[in-house]
């Protein structure tokens, strides 16, 4: 660590050179600009760089070198282990860095480090067009991406890093690298779910398709009917055509419009079938979910940036979220993920999902470090709530649904949907074969480690 002396003069000559601006714990502004999404997450940086261009981003990294610092970086403040944020670290912020420029004709769009998922869908919406994105419109669009990409276009358009045709990085040494399949192609191999551990991602570019058409069917149901909902959205996927996605789930009926007052704050089982697709096929393949007995439906065309933000979530809660990827949803599974339900903690935010997988996710490449790609189902427990003194029964739930599902787990897991779960977990989500291949390409690009704030690969 750098003398007092010299970190105060490092810091004003930082304070002079960056374009945005410098935060240190004194300053105005501070706290707000230290928040992360997880209200469990309360970390106090040394010093927060808002950066406001790929220069910006050079000589933060500089900075952070030169004081010894760590450094920790900032898209979207989503990681439910809080990996964009550390005590007594550098944090680069990229929220300013949130340009997103669409060429339609190319069918791609280049999107700022820091943009959200919300400007990345919003951009794209007028041109007809989308690529997969995460399923809250606050996501940062950086993390979701080099992290895998799960989301409800995938079983159509695939993982987001399978969109993924170039990342513009700056390194641990504060140099600048344009990774594509042609250039730096071994360090563009491993930022397809690799994540943050190769360098500080300024810009990205993805591969964009047609979208004319979104809709869904979300309908409530009475806990005790959710067997049978889940095996009737089994078979509405597993018959249906890879344009069907969504979730069945659990949740604490919400305040809202469309749910009778009596069942607000009460255990629902309910089902959200996706469509990239006119209304009317939606319809068709939603006959079977609303022949069951349900309490309430919306059944619509929605575009597809207003359904991103259809269940997003407030900041400022407390979460810890988990998964496993599952060979199969055979009825004992089933039977064992509603009895859970019985079980999660109500009313909180909490929800308790099951994702399908398969058509285009099965069918990307297979040598990319997302072992998770075979599988057919993926479970998703997702705590949220507000008092500290739930935290223990939030957590040990989440922990009892993976237990519930290893009987048929895969082994694999996608890390964005995982916070600090151990060395093991992230071995897990990257294929015990890939880590020696990442570790090389570590060892290249940050051999000492700088950028460890994340799911961290060690360098070889």
């Amino acid at each position: 660590m750098a003398s007092p002396s010299k970190a105060t003069a490092a810091l004003a000559a930082l304070r002079e050179d960056l374009s945005g601006p410098v935060l240190a714990p004194e300053d105005s502004g501070y706290d707000e600009a230290r928040a992360v999404f997880n209200a469990m997450i309360d970390r106090r940086p040394a010093v927060i760089a808002q950066c406001e261009s790929e220069a910006d981003v050079v000589t933060a990294v500089r900075f952070g070198r030169e004081m010894d610092l760590p450094i920790a970086v900032r898209g979207g403040g989503h990681s439910v282990a809080g990996m964009s944020s550390g005590d007594g670290a550098l944090v680069v912020d990229l929220r300013r860095m949130n340009e997103v420029t669409v060429s339609p004709g190319a069918r791609a769009v280049r999107v700022g480090g820091g943009a959200t998922m919300s400007r990345l869908d919003r951009a794209c919406q007028p041109h007809g067009l989308a690529t997969t994105g995460g399923r809250a419109s606050t996501t940062g669009v950086g993390g979701f991406v080099l992290g895998g990409g799960s989301g409800w276009l995938d079983r159509k358009f695939g993982l987001a890093v399978d969109n993924l045709l170039g990342v513009d990085l700056v390194t641990a040494d504060g140099e600048r690298v344009t990774a594509t399949a042609e250039d730096h192609p071994e360090l563009f191999w491993a930022l397809h779910g690799g994540g943050g551990n190769f360098g500080i991602a300024t810009s990205m570019t993805l591969r964009l398709h047609e979208l004319p058409a979104m809709s869904i069917a979300f309908l409530l149901y009475l806990p005790e009917y959710g067997p049978e909902v889940v095996r009737t959205f089994r078979a509405v996927i597993e018959e249906g055509p890879r344009e069907a996605s969504g979730a069945a789930l659990y949740l604490t009926g919400p305040p809202e419009e469309f749910v009778p007052k009596h069942l607000v704050g009460r255990l629902m089982a309910g089902v959200l079938l996706t469509y990239a697709g006119p209304e009317d096929e939606m319809r068709g393949l939603a006959e079977p979910l609303l022949a069951l007995p349900h309490e309430s439906e919306v059944v619509t065309a929605i575009a597809y940036a207003d359904l991103q933000c259809m269940i997003d979530d407030p900041p400022g809660l407390r979460n810890y979220w988990s998964a496993e990827y599952l060979t199969g949803l055979p009825d004992a599974f089933v039977d064992a993920f509603c009895a859970r339900a019985g079980t999660m903690p109500v009313p909180t935010g909490t929800q308790h999902l099951v994702f399908p997988q398969g058509g285009a996710i099965a069918d990307g490449p297979a040598d990319y470090p997302v072992p998770y790609r075979d599988a057919a189902w993926a479970v998703h427990p997702f705590a949220i709530w507000e008092d500290p003194a739930d935290d223990e029964p939030c957590r040990q739930w989440v922990k009892e649904v993976r237990a519930d599902a290893a009987p048929w787990s895969t082994g694999a897991v996608y890390l964005n949907f995982t916070g600090n779960e151990g060395a093991g977990r992230i071995v897990a989500g990257l294929g015990a074969e890939n880590m020696r291949r990442l570790g090389m390409v570590k060892q290249e690009y940050d051999p000492d480690n700088v950028f460890r704030f994340n799911h961290n690969i060690p360098p070889a």
